[in-house]
């Protein structure tokens, strides 16, 4: 039989455990996320996020996207808005652990993605160099947002940007010759581009991205948080010099 009341109470309780919500949570502005990165996100185990994702699934609250030979997960339909109005009538959470979510929020705002900047340091450089000029768009789409057909966490094959005309100005103001970092290239490719996995925009490669890379730790305004970890943390002076030459305003 169809037609009888809406079964509120079984929506409901996918928002009742502490883990699930933590999920959610961490899709709540938008992007979509590898299961592996929810796991860290959410202190659960690869079958633990698998289950609750399931399950999310079923209720139509998280769809899913192929990219290669993983998955991505987003929120789907009204689940932001529910969120969001539990949280207005939900108390704050104290703090247990001063390592909760530590790792995964520190690879979420810079790290390394091979020899180039990632995360939303990455983006935010990137965006920069765009709006003064350094780089310029060549689809007639403004900004380093994700275009139509670019797959997730994956370096893009084709890109839409050039090297700008105020590239000489701009990365000579940072301590970069573009001509420098052109003779010095070899076969690599000048400018190349990732879809960032946690910013969902792109993030500038290349023999540029890493000469970028390269200075902003030679300056000292980023350093290694330990040996063999991705994650960067941007310095005060980092912070500083970002903000003078390039507009870009983050707490260090």
């Amino acid at each position: 039989m169809t037609g009888g009341d809406v079964d509120i109470a079984r929506t409901a309780a996918l928002f009742a455990d502490p883990a699930r919500v933590r999920v959610l949570t961490a899709l709540g502005d938008g992007r979509a996320l590898a299961a592996s990165v929810l796991a860290a996100e959410a202190g659960l185990s690869a079958q633990g996020v698998s289950a609750h994702l399931a399950k999310l699934r079923e209720a139509g609250l998280v769809e899913a996207e192929r990219s290669g030979r993983h998955r991505f997960y987003r929120l789907a339909g009204g689940a932001a808005e529910i969120l969001e109005t539990l949280a207005r009538f939900s108390p704050a959470q104290p703090v247990t652990s001063l390592r909760a979510g530590t790792r995964a929020q520190a690879l979420r705002f810079a790290r390394t993605c091979y020899d180039h900047l990632a995360g939303r340091l990455g983006v935010e450089v990137t965006a920069a160099l765009v709006e003064r000029g350094a780089l310029v768009t060549t689809d007639g789409v403004p900004g380093t947002g994700r275009r139509p057909g670019d797959q997730l966490s994956k370096p893009m094959a084709e890109h839409p940007y050039a090297v700008g005309p105020a590239a000489p100005e701009v990365l000579g103001a940072l301590g970069l010759s573009v001509d420098a970092v052109d003779a010095g290239r070899g076969r690599r490719p000048m400018l190349k581009f990732c879809l960032d996995w946690s910013e969902q925009r792109h993030h500038l490669a290349g023999a540029l991205g890493a000469a970028l890379a390269a200075r902003f730790l030679d300056q000292g305004w980023l350093t290694r948080r330990r040996p063999g970890h991705r994650a960067l943390r941007l310095t005060d002076h980092g912070a500083d010099a970002l903000a003078d030459l390039l507009g870009v305003r983050l707490a260090a």
